[in-house]
């Protein structure tokens, strides 16, 4: 696999793979999906040649790097791409925020955990789906 995570100001095609895996695949509205942030938000995209298979989004509240709008295409998930746009969007966050913060679904929480963040917080309710936020620092 030769897939490249990067920054990128190609928000359409964030936009698409999003579309994709929130909205069709796990049943979340557009304006829940669209929620106005993503002007302020530093975006990362994962290719796999010229193909987008993943992205995600930073943004930096104070003190707090927010990672948000993580997802893979299905054709890529199981490969340690999520994991390489969390340790992606972490090293953007390196002196720009002291902590990191994100809002994981709870069928993800391992998977952040071995990322070394932490669950703080009851569970909520995010776009129909049960969530916690972790944190961990930079």
């Amino acid at each position: 696999m030769s897939v490249t995570v990067a920054r990128t100001d190609d928000l359409a095609t964030c936009l698409a793979v999003r579309r994709v895996v929130f909205m069709e695949e796990q049943g979340v509205s557009e304006a829940d999906e669209l929620d106005g942030l993503d002007p302020e938000c530093l975006h990362l995209v994962a290719r796999d040649g010229a193909e987008a298979v993943g992205t995600a989004r930073i943004l930096f509240e104070g003190d707090t790097a927010k990672i948000g709008r993580v997802c893979v295409l299905q054709s890529h998930r199981g490969t340690g791409l999520g994991a390489e746009l969390i340790k992606a969007a972490l090293a953007a966050a390196v002196g720009k925020a002291s902590r990191a913060k994100l809002g994981a679904q709870l069928n993800a929480l391992g998977f952040y955990e071995k990322l070394g963040f932490e669950v703080v917080g009851p569970v909520y309710d995010d776009a129909g789906i049960p969530h916690r936020d972790m944190v961990r620092d930079l």
